[in-house]
C-alpha cells in the first residue's frame, strides 16, 4: 500500500525536477513532499490491527476487565488480573467503615453533650430552686419576725392601756373616798 501512494509521488517529483532546470533541486524536493503530506489524510488505516505486547499482572484475588491504556500506549481490552478496581472495592469497603465509625463517634458525641446539657440545666434548676426556697424561709421568718414585733408591741401597748385605766379607776375611787371630797359633796348636796 505504501508503494502504491509513494511511487506516483516519486514520478511526480522526477518530472517536475527534470522540467525545472534550477540550481537549487533539494529546495524544490523538500517543497513538494510537504505539498503531498498535506494532501495525504492521517493518519492511514492500517490493514492488520496492532498486537497488545503488555503484561498487566497484579496479585488480588480477583479476576476483572479492565480496558488500560498500557504503557506501548496501545488501544486494547486486556483481559487480565487488575489491581486498581479491586483496590477500589477495598478502599470503598474501608471508606464505608471508616465514615460509619465517624458517624457512629459523631452520634455518640451529641448525646454526650446533650447529656451534659441536660445535667448542667437540671443542676441549674435545682440551684435556683434551692435559691428560691432560702429566700422564701427568709421571707417567711422575716415576717413571722415582724408580726411577733407587731403582736408584742400590740401586747405592750394594751397592757399599758390597761394599766392606765386601773391607775385611772384608782385615782378616782381615792378621790371619791377623800375626805375633803366628801365634805364638799356634802356642802354640794346642802345648797
Amino acid at each position: 500500500m505504501l508503494q502504491l501512494i509513494c511511487l506516483p509521488c516519486v514520478l511526480l517529483i522526477r518530472q517536475t525536477l527534470l522540467k525545472q532546470k534550477s540550481k537549487k533541486p533539494l529546495l524544490l524536493l523538500l517543497r513538494l513532499l510537504l505539498l503531498l503530506l498535506l494532501l495525504l489524510p492521517l493518519p492511514l488505516p492500517l490493514p492488520l490491527p496492532l498486537r497488545c505486547h503488555c503484561h498487566c499482572r497484579c496479585h488480588c484475588r480477583y479476576h476483572c476487565r479492565c480496558h488500560c491504556r498500557c504503557h506501548c500506549r496501545c488501544h486494547c481490552r486486556c483481559h487480565c488480573r487488575c489491581h486498581c478496581r479491586c483496590h477500589c472495592r477495598s478502599s470503598a469497603a474501608a471508606a464505608t467503615a471508616t465514615d460509619s465509625a465517624t458517624g457512629t463517634a459523631t452520634a455518640s458525641a451529641a448525646v454526650a453533650t446533650a447529656a451534659a446539657t441536660v445535667t448542667i440545666t437540671v443542676t441549674a434548676t435545682d440551684t435556683a430552686t434551692a435559691t428560691a426556697t432560702a429566700t422564701s424561709t427568709a421571707t417567711s421568718t422575716a415576717t413571722a419576725t415582724t408580726t411577733a414585733s407587731a403582736s408584742a408591741t400590740a401586747t405592750a401597748t394594751d397592757s399599758a392601756t390597761a394599766t392606765a385605766a386601773a391607775a385611772a379607776t384608782a385615782t378616782a375611787t381615792n378621790y371619791n373616798n377623800s375626805p375633803s371630797t366628801s365634805l364638799s359633796t356634802i356642802a354640794s348636796d346642802a345648797s
